[in-house]
């Protein structure tokens, strides 16, 4: 699936070092299916009462403002596959643990890097009420802008921007390169005829 622009109402989470635990408990893990983690999703906050993932304001939102350290602790993929499954197809926050955002890259997830001053003014937007808490996230133009018309530049690795945008997974990226296997497999058959196959 191609990523190049999402915009709607954003999960205003803003907490700094929600490690993977706190996206997916571990009771989660038993299961290697991606379908139904979304049930389990931030759990843990959502176990203290009033949390933005319960809230009807922000139902179905596509895209989720954290703090720093975002996806920090174990390498857990259940927390990508949990994301990806109540729907967030971008992440914006000042920093990622680089083993979660390389599982969100390989499902999908846009991981936007924010200069840490614009976490607060992006909070303040997704908080607002109706068309006025609209965000949109530009990786084209790699750019995140309000509806009030506030906009700040975000960073992304280059190939993953490219990937994301052709919607390349790293099966469809490997099938880029079928005529180049073809061909060395064709001049591996022919150099080393004793590896060919035999009915």
């Amino acid at each position: 699936m191609t990523l190049t622009r999402v915009e709607g109402r954003a999960y205003p989470l803003g907490l700094s070092n929600v490690d993977t635990d706190q996206i997916i408990g571990s009771d989660w893990l038993k299961t290697i299916s991606k379908a139904g983690l979304g049930a389990g999703a931030f759990d843990a906050l959502r176990a203290g009462g009033v949390s933005v993932f319960d809230d009807p304001r922000w139902k179905g939102a596509e895209i989720l403002v954290a703090g720093a350290n975002f996806g920090c602790g174990s390498s857990r993929e259940h927390a990508a596959w949990a994301i990806a499954d109540i729907g967030i197809r971008v992440v914006l926050a000042p920093s990622f643990s680089d083993i979660f955002s390389g599982n969100a890259f390989k499902n999908g997830i846009l991981t936007a890097v924010i200069d840490e001053a614009a976490l607060a003014p992006l909070m303040r937007a997704a908080q607002a009420e109706g068309a006025a808490g609209v965000i949109a996230v530009d990786l084209v133009e790699q750019r995140v802008e309000t509806a009030q018309g506030a906009s700040w530049p975000f960073r992304i690795d280059p190939f993953r921007r490219e990937c994301l945008i052709e919607g390349l997974d790293e099966i469809a990226l490997t099938r880029t390169e079928d005529a180049a296997i073809a061909a060395h497999e064709a001049r591996i058959a022919a150099a080393e005829r004793w590896l060919a196959r035999t009915a």
